[in-house]
């Protein structure tokens, strides 16, 4: 333990079975019905043609912090096993990223609906796929600082280990505002008369999800972000490197988002046509749905 945290303080302290344990058990059980519920809802809608690989992503995610509350369970009751504290750690980074990539891709959607003309630019298009590489990039270099800090004594390799983490961790900070850079694109420009709309429901409405869903993970991220930089000695930890905290920032907010994500449906709201490369493409999926829809009201 003490090679991991080398007398500062962590956030969500040492778990203890008395508090830590239930406390987990509680989330595990959220993200559990989380997974099952989108990997219902996948399958629901791949057995009509309805594809939308969104819902496997958040089954990912929930899939995720269910190894992230077992391992810390785990953690509490194996307090000098390094395997099991890194292992916690590292799956604790590293769910939250799958929610930053809904977000970029919801985003990118309703800037190509919005503005075809820029959305579907080809360099714009390579600039998200460099954003994805960017973002499995940066949880890569953060798991490898984290296992050699904790297996080094070299200053120098602990500083460079900490200068990687603190990059990796403000960058991801940077990403979690992106979605609202390129909503403010697609309406600070004027509306084109060629501008489109996709999936059920108004833009308007998943506007405001995708909004949420950023506040909150900005918010998720800016914690992150904040008690990386203002680490404290284990004698004078802040207030952010309380156990309420580690919950309320981390695993709480998480859920409001996953819960935002399946109570509004954006398996329907956010579904685009399969094979989507160019301006026009999303109306096909509209156009797709509100034929179905005459169908079943007239009987056929």
């Amino acid at each position: 333990m003490s090679s991991l945290t080398r007398g500062n303080a962590i956030v969500g302290g040492v778990p203890t079975v008395s508090l830590d344990v239930p406390i987990s058990a509680v989330f595990l059980a959220l993200y559990l019905a989380g997974a099952a519920l989108n990997i219902t809802i996948f399958t629901a809608n791949k057995r009509r043609g309805h594809k939308f690989v969104i819902s496997l992503l958040l089954n990912g995610f929930c899939v995720i912090r269910i190894l992230t509350c077992s391992m810390r369970m785990a953690w509490a009751t194996h307090l000098t096993n390094s395997s099991v504290v890194i292992t916690a750690q590292v799956f604790n980074s590293a769910g939250i990223i799958l929610i930053y990539i809904i977000n970029l891709v919801f985003a990118q959607r309703i800037l190509r609906a919005r503005q075809p003309a820029i959305g579907w630019l080809r360099p714009l298009g390579i600039f998200f796929n460099v954003l994805y590489a960017c973002i499995v990039g940066s949880l890569i270099m953060g798991i490898v600082a984290l296992a050699l800090l904790v297996s080094t004594t070299s200053p120098t390799t602990i500083a460079a280990c900490r200068d990687v983490q603190l990059a990796s961790i403000t960058f991801l900070l940077v990403l979690t505002t992106l979605p609202l850079f390129f909503l403010a694109i697609a309406y600070a420009l004027p509306a084109p008369v060629n501008r489109e709309e996709f999936g059920q429901g108004t833009t308007a409405h998943k506007v405001i999800i995708l909004i949420l869903s950023t506040c909150l993970s900005i918010t998720v991220a800016g914690y992150k972000a904040g008690a990386a930089w203002d680490v404290r000695p284990l004698t004078n930890p802040g207030w952010f490197d309380s156990k309420p905290a580690f919950y309320v920032f981390g695993f709480t907010l998480e859920i409001f988002i996953l819960v935002l994500f399946i109570s509004t449906r954006v398996d329907k709201r956010f579904h685009v046509p399969d094979g989507c490369t160019e301006p026009g493409d999303y109306s096909r999926g509209v156009l797709r749905s509100s034929a179905g829809d005459e169908s079943k009201s007239s009987g056929v």
